[in-house]
């Protein structure tokens, strides 16, 4: 027998529980089923972004010697920059 789950007085609480506890606990993922979400939109958005031809040639061959596909290559190089941006602005 699995133990009841908690009620949550929001989602930061709930957060907070299963960062600490251990879900099989609660669950029996022997029976989980996939679930089909139709309806979920994409956390993305899409931009256009315009660059040099060459600068955009440079980033394909960099992705493709890294097997990687060139838009991946470019949002860790923009997540990388923007977290180090961000950093300085919390260390000064």
């Amino acid at each position: 027998m699995k133990k009841p789950i908690p009620r949550f007085k929001n989602e930061d609480a709930e957060r907070e529980f299963w960062a600490s506890h251990d879900s099989t606990e609660f669950i029996d993922w022997r029976k989980a089923g996939r679930a089909t979400l139709p309806n979920l939109k994409p956390s993305s958005q899409t931009i256009s972004l315009r660059l040099p031809k060459p600068m955009l040639a440079r980033l394909k061959q960099l992705a493709n010697k890294r097997d990687v596909p060139y838009q991946s290559l470019l949002k860790m190089f923009v997540a990388d920059r923007l977290a180090a941006e961000l950093q300085k602005l919390e260390i000064n």
